[in-house]
């Protein structure tokens, strides 16, 4: 029920104006086909292309299938909000019952729905526990004589309270943390009527809506009409056992993965989560002491074993699946040479031209011979980035604000948040949908600071593909997505090259290309903020998981800032796909500078004035001089368009060795490790930024605030790795963006190109 091959229960709708759509896969062989999945209301025209050399000339991109007429497809709607839909609801007429729960809201505004058996349609049948706009506890009771509705206090947000609602032959309260907080009367008989039993919605017509926006530990419903003492002493249990007697349904909540909830009272109410919700949350009594900050530690290996994390997290706007059909269905020819490739639709809306692209990546057919040099797309960096997936239609090149925040959207009520910027309540963001639409993707599309240039996902990435074919170099191009499934293709290559922002890793892309290097294989990483966080997918490789967690300063006695984003409370590292620990992979004990060489060391988003540029360390180095004589001396920069101009290399964010990141640390957590340096690193230069900016952030090896050693932002390096492999590594996001305006660094990458065994044709 709750993936794509089950039937959605009926589930409010939400209509989206204007042209929205999103390929079936990130990924595609030449030879095979792919699909694509539009909503539109308006008329358009579709194509495919691959894309050209000037992400401003879409002339220049090579059309591959179009069809010649325009095509009015329709609209598909949308349907946000996680709840636990429950067939077998509850039998009457009822004398007497208990619903209870422990809850912690994370802010109001909305009606919302905890536990109910309710259709508002109905006025003589259902019962339900809601929480109303102002914050306030609702428990209403149905029966055939008349309707009850008690109302109590109002709920503290972002707190734990125990919820208990009692009915017992015409007389209601509600409990609140063990007290009674309200009194009423209500029908002499409970009627639960034949609507569903949900957890964390109710039903319109039959319809679910009214969704809830907190974190549920430990619901049940009780047969009898619990006593104070009976209250309290669930209260005092802290949601750590389902104990007690008569129950009529009881979900613990423990399974901490998957879309099935089961009932342990023996009546087989079991439940399926609609729209995913949130697994592995820290619970009513946990202690997230018990869990180490700054490594994987001891004592917290397997959080499906801790009671105290049980509990599931929903949110109004949860969306991983749009659920469309299928519109568009093209083969790619075989010859047709790898490269990033768009569904393209063109519209006219309100009197404007618009151009809607919806990207993915080709990879070389199966059985051709691969390229000297594999490419590697950043997609999970573009996935996370993705915020306002149905954002209103605008003519032109989409310009996405800084730090990924949302652009105006097509509908008020469809979800538009991402990594980087929480739920519409405030709920950290864990999880991305690969089945919806990512319009910051766009081959086109810039990303702030505004009036730069700058781009962080494909319009940067093109810069090396098209240096790379100006300079006749064959290669070939997967995303994260494909290195995450088989980790060994990296095997067939001479060299990798890691591209653009490639900040989120899988765990078998990391170690595969750890293994990869240690065969003696051969990286060119030009990217910055690489291999940082730590991601997971589902087994369908349809839903990406990263587990971002608030640092110490992050963090207010405890309690979360409002709308803090993107981090969740310190212990809920836990991933529910796979039980293991994220976050940073240099807190889970695997610094990719054992890698690469390098790790993240600050970033920044100001204006044009931020980027720097690379000044020569060590002019000596074989790689400015053999086979291709770059001219550089030490002191001189490049990295940068003349005079100096941009783009240049060096800003938003950037890389620096143990070494360098040891004389920036002045203090070391208690429980925490400063790496040693790593030996046989070289410095070929030195990234400075001397220009800072208000939003500059430099950080030490434990993510504390630091200073910058004059303007040193990143290093540019060449490591002969111990353990086997060789790295050429840029250390910023904006190496590519230099490519084609800089002769010098061209050159230079030439050199490290050839050192690596990789010819031009």
């Amino acid at each position: 029920m709750p993936g794509s091959t089950h039937p959605l229960p009926p589930h409010l709708a939400i209509e989206l104006p204007g042209l929205h759509a999103y390929a079936g896969a990130v990924s595609v062989a030449a030879g095979s086909a792919i699909g694509f999945h539009v909503s539109s209301s308006v008329p358009y025209r579709f194509s495919l292309s691959r894309v050209g050399p000037d992400p401003d000339d879409a002339s220049l991109d090579t059309v591959v299938h179009a069809d010649p007429a325009w095509q009015p497809e329709g609209v598909q709607a949308i349907h946000p909000g996680s709840y636990v839909w429950i067939e077998r609801g509850l039998q009457g007429p009822l004398p007497s019952f208990t619903l209870e729960c422990w809850i912690s809201p994370w802010d109001f505004g909305d009606r919302q729905a905890i536990v109910t058996q309710l259709d508002d349609a109905s006025s003589h049948q259902g019962y339900g526990l809601l929480i109303r706009e102002d914050g306030s506890l609702e428990f209403r009771c149905h029966g055939p004589d008349r309707a009850g509705c008690l109302t109590g206090p109002r709920l503290a947000e972002r707190t734990w309270a125990h919820i208990a609602a009692v009915f017992e032959a015409g007389a209601m309260s509600l409990w609140l943390n063990g007290e009674r907080v309200a009194l009423g009367t209500g029908p002499s008989l409970c009627d639960p009527g034949p609507a569903p039993l949900r957890l964390g919605a109710q039903g319109m017509r039959g319809v679910a809506c009214g969704f809830l926006d907190a974190d549920m530990a430990m619901p049940a419903v009780h047969a009898a009409a619990l006593d104070a003492a009976g209250v309290a002493r669930r209260a005092n249990l802290r949601a750590q056992r389902s104990d007690g007697p008569g129950l009529l349904a009881c979900w613990p909540l423990s399974e901490g993965r998957g879309a099935r909830v089961t009932d342990v009272s023996g009546q087989g109410r079991h439940g399926e989560i609609v729209n995913h919700a949130t697994w592995n949350i820290a619970g009513p009594a946990f202690d997230a002491a018990r869990v180490p900050r700054f490594s994987a530690g001891m004592g917290e290996h397997d959080p499906q074993s801790e009671a105290t994390r049980h509990g599931l997290r929903f949110a109004s706007d949860d969306l991983v699946d749009c659920r469309w059909t299928e519109t568009h269905r093209v083969s790619i020819p075989i010859d047709v040479q790898p490269g990033l490739h768009v569904g393209r639709f063109e519209f006219e809306l309100e009197g404007r031209e618009v151009r809607y692209d919806a990207t993915f990546v080709v990879r070389r057919a199966p059985a051709a011979e691969p390229a000297p040099v594999l490419v590697l797309c950043a997609t999970n960096s573009w996935r996370a980035y993705a915020s306002s997936p149905f954002a209103r239609n605008v003519a032109g090149a989409a310009h996405w604000p800084r730090r990924a925040a949302p652009l105006p959207n097509s509908h008020p009520d469809a979800p538009a948040y991402n990594h980087y910027t929480p739920h519409r309540k405030g709920q950290p963001t864990y999880f991305a949908g690969l089945r919806m639409p990512w319009p910051n993707a766009a081959t086109d599309a810039f990303y702030a600071p505004e009036g730069t240039g700058f781009c962080q996902g494909p319009r940067l990435e093109r810069h090396l593909h098209a240096w790379l074919e100006r300079n006749g170099y064959a290669y070939d191009l997967v995303s994260d997505l494909d290195l995450h499934r088989d980790p060994s293709l990296l095997g067939r290559y001479r060299c990798v090259v890691i591209n653009g922002h490639s900040e989120y890793w899988s765990a078998p892309a990391f170690e595969g290309l750890d293994q990869y290097l240690c065969e003696g294989g051969s990286a060119v990483v030009l990217s910055g903020n690489t291999m940082y966080w730590r991601v997971s997918f589902d087994e369908e490789g349809t839903v990406m998981e990263q587990r971002k967690t608030l640092t110490p300063p992050d963090e207010q006695d405890g309690a979360l800032p409002k709308h803090a984003a993107p981090g969740g409370p310190h212990g809920e590292q836990y991933h529910s796909q796979d039980g293991q620990r994220g976050g940073l992979w240099r807190f889970n004990d695997r610094s990719c500078s054992d890698v690469i060489g390098l790790e993240t060391a600050g970033w920044a988003f100001a204006d044009a004035d931020d980027f720097g540029v690379y000044r020569v360390h060590d002019a000596q180095h074989f790689l400015y001089h053999q086979p291709h004589e770059t001219g550089l001396g030490v002191g001189d920069t490049f990295g940068h368009a003349p005079g100096g101009a941009l783009p240049r290399a060096i800003g938003h964010e950037w890389d620096l060795s143990i070494a360098t990141l040891r004389r920036m640390t002045h203090h070391v957590p208690e429980g925490a490790v400063l790496p040693a340096p790593h030996h046989g690193i070289q410095v070929l230069a030195q990234g400075i930024r001397r220009v800072p900016g208000a939003m500059d952030a430099y950080l030490d090896f434990f993510e504390g605030a630091t200073e910058s050693l004059g303007g040193l932002s990143a290093e540019m390096i060449y490591w002969e790795r111990p353990q086997g492999g060789r790295v050429f590594h840029a250390g910023a996001v904006g190496a590519s963006w230099v490519l084609g305006v800089d002769e010098v660094f061209g050159l230079l990458l030439r050199n490290v190109l050839h050192h690596f065994g990789v010819q031009p044709t």
